[in-house]
């Protein structure tokens, strides 16, 4: 199973439209279209899993930079996601309880 990562998405493009440019390569487990916590806008990014390596590379090799309405995509392997450790500050600080420096901080 690869993830395929797909960016500088046209604002306009729907996850139908990403599935169908992807099929065209082989089977499409799951598309994943990226939108704002608040507004529900999308991001100009999503994901897509397809379960053979060889199809997804296909499709990484031949979309990558191809103009997606206006907008050369930007495709690629997705990367892991990288794992988040909870902060002092609830998770908006700049100090991770795992980080040493965090000991110069102390939540009152």
């Amino acid at each position: 199973m690869k993830s395929v990562f797909i960016g500088n998405l046209n604002f306009e493009t729907s996850e139908s439209d990403v599935r169908v440019t992807f099929e065209q390569y082989g089977k499409v487990t799951r598309v994943t279209m990226m939108t704002d916590r608040e507004t529900g806008l999308p991001r100009g990014f999503a994901f897509v899993e397809m379960p053979d390596d060889l199809e997804a590379a296909d499709a990484i090799a031949d979309l990558n930079g191809r103009d997606g309405g206006g907008r050369a995509l930007t495709v690629n392997e997705a990367r892991p996601r990288p794992e988040r450790g909870s902060s002092v500050f609830g998770g908006r600080g700049e100090y991770s309880r795992n980080d040493s420096r965090s000991a110069a901080v102390q939540p009152r």
